[in-house]
């Protein structure tokens, strides 16, 4: 039998043993694209400017997963990577130093013990020839919500099932990129808070992850209840808000452990704390501020006190009071128990499978340590319900949604275990010989070994002699437990010469850059340049990077970056109907020949265009020329745009005022403005996915840009949209800086294919997100990373057999940034049910949200918002209605009884309805950007989006030291804002800070360096001064940016002015023009749902 190779290492007659395709000397083999620690260079803060020193050797530190055996010259130590940050100036006063905090190290994977063999299946090979995609990818007046007629109380309700998990609305998991750098260092001074450099081991998706301490199973709270008049009395064992507390009156909040202060059960210790960020400044300030060690934590919300687990588990609202009281509802209910997310103060450790059945995953918004026994990981798929009905009448009666959200190379816990390369030499992985599903460990083997029995299509195949073994007592192969993909739910394959048309494509970065007259003087173009030239030294090291670099306003220049050349040599391209590229092998250079000609190009290019007086933007030419230089490998194409495209290929003209009037006039057709002008971009990003190119946008402008129709471009090709609006050269150029490093460091990879299988009885309907779809089977992404979710819509076209389980497995083809060709193979097996209950008691509410929140945004652009706001409202009724009608034990029609599981849906489809996607104010482009992030949008992140978290910060300075970063979580009501306080509001996506107007001059003195006095300012950019209240809102502030994962951009409000209008807008419990308010709204659904039981 042949010797078994180390993941990655050469094999015989292998194109990987080209030194050309070698990845640099320090990289480990068993690196996975969804390792935190890959692409993150040892990048320090206050660098010195480009040619003044050394520079730090990028990707010192070891990927995430190491490898029992490193192939020679690889070391095995693990490095440190940082991410950098904004500019620091020349104001002085002293700082704390920043800690160096360590990762802990990963247990080395399982190898298998021989080579197996597989039965090698082309992925590509029944795929059309280019040329061949279809263009597919991914109104009346609101009715008076009041009480049905009389008051409506609440009391306690039959506890949860065992085995429920709680609703929370903790943040998700998440890294924050980081700012731009100066190119001057300078005494310690201001301190500006700045993302997280990570250093000495630290992972840089550390802030996503909880405390590793004191882990314990999620807190249950006690159902909610609350009821209508018209009911009967309650039983004894319930109570009335009114006349008696609840089963358990919330205490003082508790305070989560210290990130990752004490040892995981089952998880050794890290030897340092986690993620210490050191945010860098924006000019005029120095220093950064002190690193914050440890993870994410959950943010504490208000809500129900713990209670014990149930068999019939759901929330009822009981009735009081005399039948028809005039009384409303507002007045009798107690806002403070009606159901709201309640926090997890620790990491639950969690197994996927336990005695040979699936465990329902905790909630996606809690912090939780994953144990893999042989279903995946819930961070890389989820599906909206852990138990799949074995009809679809029955899926139907339920109201719910069935569906799978996929987000393969999702960031793990630093505490899991990697995630195993496997790799089966020349042969490949052991698929099935029909179905193509690939070895999992539910695929059954038979007849001493020799056979197997494939989970998804029943078809029983020929073991390969050398992978067979003989069974144990149990029926199991001797060997499961030593074969990663005989007993993970996630494995990664090498995958062989079959699973490739060509090479893999290098890594290629081009950057095109707007210098326009518009971005010149707005200072877009000089932070582009600046972000870009920091950068560079993140890229990936080796002779496979290639970078280039074009700017355009009404005309197209390319650079020839060759060494040979003095200086980089301006090529210009004039004819923007009909493009082309001028020396395209010296327009895309490796990095290692260029980068000093690429450095003195990017700081020269804003005094170049300083007195550029072209306002118009060929933005359609330059992207079609761009991708030309980069068609015959592939790659990264980053464009910065600043004005709205005016002319050459796909012109675009001014749609913003129409839609004004139609909004403002309420006609049915302001929707439309959400749609492309045209089919021109739509036709050429099917092109560019063809040929694996990958386009970001980033829009930095002060006016309409007509995102609908630029967006299409990246949705296709598996992009992404970064939005800039209005762009302030003081406090945007930070964000655009670190969104563009987090964009190329994080783990991702390129020229992906990935595909979904079932089991009989179940079949793909669809999919939904970032990509294009060439066959109705698989959907082609030129670029995946970490951050990316797709929706896979599932229906039924058979009957499934109660007691038996369905399974789920994702097979994502993808190369790494090394040129490493895997499958990552995510398999997720979940048992059948003829019974509704067990449906709804299994519902997972985060998955559940996260599907009506992509399909609203996917009607938004077809629909009028009136309809959809319907529609999302309908949902949610439906599913109540169906509880109620046939698994609620309470027969009274006085009641609303909401499922434990699903208790909190209200509240998430009213949040939903006041939503920047479904309000009837705000900028067509910024509804646009809206839809473009929900789009790819993770489960994690999509509550906070629509429910954000808000704190008071005003009173930081009387948390004790060993509190939590974040503090307790407000309920999103003006009942719960003083005048006299500061609160902290923040989505994943933007932060905002309301300042009541009889704050505390000295308060506001020490945070914001103000009087109240004084105008708030409009462009604000968060600096720590020496004082502890200070220093203890940008610890708040840095945690809170590493655990969404983004550089917050941050905005000052003041009630009164139209600010404080933005900030009262999130405050979606209350009544606003937008929507009623939560008492109002469940008032309204009880209705219907009493309307409907009654017809």
């Amino acid at each position: 039998m042949a010797a078994f190779a180390p993941p990655g290492a050469p094999r015989p007659n292998s194109n990987n043993n080209d030194p050309s395709q070698q990845p640099p000397h320090n990289y480990n083999p068993n690196l996975n694209p969804n390792s935190l620690a890959a692409n993150f260079n040892n990048l320090n803060l206050n660098r010195p400017p480009p040619n003044s020193a050394p520079r730090p050797s990028p990707f010192g530190q070891a990927p995430h997963f190491p490898s029992s055996v490193p192939p020679p010259g690889v070391p095995s130590g693990s490095p440190p990577f940082s991410r950098p940050g904004p500019p620091p100036a020349a104001v002085a006063r002293p700082a704390p130093q920043p800690q160096q905090p360590t990762l802990p190290p990963n247990a080395a994977p399982v190898r298998p013990t021989g080579p197996p063999i597989g039965h090698p299946s082309s992925p590509f090979a029944s795929r059309p020839p280019p040329g061949t995609f279809p263009s597919s990818m991914g109104g009346n007046v609101p009715p008076a919500y009041g009480a049905p007629g009389g008051p409506v109380v609440s009391s306690p309700s039959p506890p949860p099932p065992l085995g429920s998990h709680p609703n929370y609305a903790s943040p998700p998991f998440a890294t924050s990129p980081v700012m731009p750098q100066p190119r001057s260092s300078a005494p310690s001074g201001f301190v500006s808070n700045g993302p997280p450099a990570f250093s000495s081991g630290v992972l840089p998706g550390g802030p996503r992850f909880p405390p590793a301490g004191n882990v314990q199973q999620p807190p249950v709270g006690p159902p909610s209840t609350m009821g209508f008049a018209g009911a009967p009395p309650q039983a004894p064992s319930m109570r009335s808000l009114l006349r008696s507390p609840m089963v358990a009156q919330p205490g003082p909040p508790v305070q989560p452990a210290p990130p990752f202060s004490a040892p995981v059960q089952g998880v050794p210790p890290p030897p340092g704390s986690y993620g210490a960020p050191a945010w860098q400044m924006q000019p005029g300030q120095a220093t950064p501020p002190l690193p914050m060690p440890g993870s994410a934590q959950p943010p504490r919300m208000f809500g129900m006190p713990p209670h014990p687990l149930p068999n019939q588990s759901m929330t009822s609202i009981p009735p009081m009071g005399q039948t028809g009281a005039p009384a409303s509802a507002t007045s009798k209910i107690d806002p403070n128990q009606i159901p709201r997310p309640i926090p997890s103060s620790s990491a639950i450790m969690y197994e996927t499978r336990q005695g040979n059945q699936a465990n329902p995953p905790p909630p996606a918004t809690s912090d939780y340590i994953v144990r893999d026994t042989g279903n995946c990981s819930p961070r890389y798929m989820r599906c909206t319900i852990s138990q799949i009905p074995c009809t679809g009448d029955l899926l139907t009666t339920s109201g719910m949604q069935l569906a799978l959200l996929v987000q393969p190379l999702a960031l793990p816990h630093p505490s899991e275990e990697p995630i195993q390369v496997v790799d089966f030499g020349e042969i490949g992985p052991v698929r099935c010989s029909r179905c193509k599903a690939y070895i999992n460990p539910f695929m059954k083997f038979i007849d001493q070994g020799r056979r197997f029995i494939c989970n998804f299509c029943g078809f029983t195949d020929e073991t390969p002699r050398d992978y067979h073994c003989n069974l144990g007592p149990d029926g199991r192969r001797r060997d499961a437990d030593e074969r990663p993909e005989l007993c993970r739910g996630t494995v990664e394959f090498v995958a062989t010469k079959e699973y490739m048309v060509r090479d893999p494509m290098p890594a290629v970065y081009f950057f095109l850059i707007d210098v326009s007259m518009n971005a010149i003087q707005t200072g877009a173009t000089a932070a582009a340049c600046s972000a870009i030239s920091q950068v560079i030294s993140d890229l990936p090291e080796g002779p496979r990077t290639m970078v280039g670099i074009a700017t355009f306003d009404s005309t197209i220049h390319f650079y020839n970056l060759k060494r040979a050349l003095q200086q980089p040599l301006m090529l210009i391209v004039p004819d923007v109907q009909d493009v082309y590229t001028p020396l395209q092998t010296d327009v895309v250079v490796q990095l290692s020949e260029c980068r000093q000609h690429l450095e003195l190009l990017l700081e020269s290019i804003p005094t170049m265009f300083q007195n550029n007086r072209t306002a118009e933007s060929a933005f359609g030419a330059a992207v079609q020329a761009a991708f030309l230089a980069i068609k015959s490998t592939g790659g990264k194409l980053l464009v910065f745009q600043s004005v709205l495209p005016s002319t050459g290929i796909g012109a675009l003209s001014v749609r913003e005022a129409e839609g004004r009037t139609n909004i403002s006039a309420g006609e049915k057709e302001a929707h439309k403005l959400l749609q492309p002008v045209d089919k021109t971009l739509k036709t050429m990003a099917i092109e560019f996915a063809e040929y694996q190119v990958c386009v970001d946008v980033f829009i930095t402008t002060q006016s309409y840009l007509d995102v609908a129709s630029i967006s299409v471009i990246p949705r296709t090709t598996g992009g992404q949209v970064y939005y800039y609006y209005p762009f302030s050269a003081l406090s945007d150029p930070a964000k655009l800086y670190n969104d563009l490093r987090w964009n190329v460091t994080r783990p991702q990879g390129f020229e992906a294919v990935m595909r979904v299988r079932c089991s009989q009885g179940i079949q793909v309907q669809d999919y939904h997100g970032n990509f294009c779809k060439r066959i109705p089977t698989d959907v082609d992404l030129p670029g995946i990373d970490c951050d990316k979710t797709i929706m896979v819509s599932l229906k039924h076209d058979d009957k499934l057999q109660d007691g038996s389980e369905c399974a789920f497995q994702c097979a994502l083809l993808y190369t790494t940034v090394y040129g490493q060709r895997r499958i990552r193979v995510t398999t997720l097996s979940l048992p059948c049910t003829n019974m509704l209950s067990n449906l709804f008691r299994s519902a997972d509410l985060d998955t559940q949200f996260a599907c009506f929140l992509k399909q609203a945004a996917s009607k938004i652009p077809s629909t009028p918002l009136l309809q959809v706001r319907e529609q999302v409202t309908n949902l949610c009724i439906s599913v109540l209605l169906s509880y109620r009608k046939f698994c609620a034990t309470v027969t009274s029609s006085g009641q609303l009884i909401l499922p434990e599981a699903l208790k909190l849906l209200p509240l998430y489809t009213l949040a939903l309805m006041k939503s920047t996607g479904l309000r009837n104010d705000g900028r067509i482009d910024e509804r646009s950007i809206w839809i473009n992030y929900v789009s790819a949008l993770s489960t994690p992140l999509a509550i906070p989006l629509v429910y954000p978290r808000m704190v008071a910060i005003h009173n930081l300075g009387s948390k004790d030291e060993d509190e939590s970063l974040v503090p307790p979580v407000i309920p999103l009501s003006s009942e719960h804002v003083s005048d006299e306080g500061i609160y902290l509001l923040e989505n994943g996506e933007n932060c905002l800070i309301y300042i009541g107007n009889l704050v505390d001059s000295n308060i506001l003195q020490q945070l914001f360096n103000i009087s109240p006095s004084d105008e708030i300012p409009t462009q604000f950019v968060l600096q720590q001064y020496d004082n502890p209240l200070s220093k203890k809102l940008n610890e708040l502030v840095n945690e809170i940016r590493r655990q969404r994962c983004s550089y917050l951009s941050m905005k000052l409000c003041k009630k009164g002015d139209p600010s404080g209008t933005l900030f009262f807008s999130y405050l979606v419990e209350d009544k606003s023009p937008s929507g009623p308010s939560y008492v109002e709204f469940l008032v309204h659904v009880h209705r219907e749902i009493q309307v409907k039981m009654s017809s």
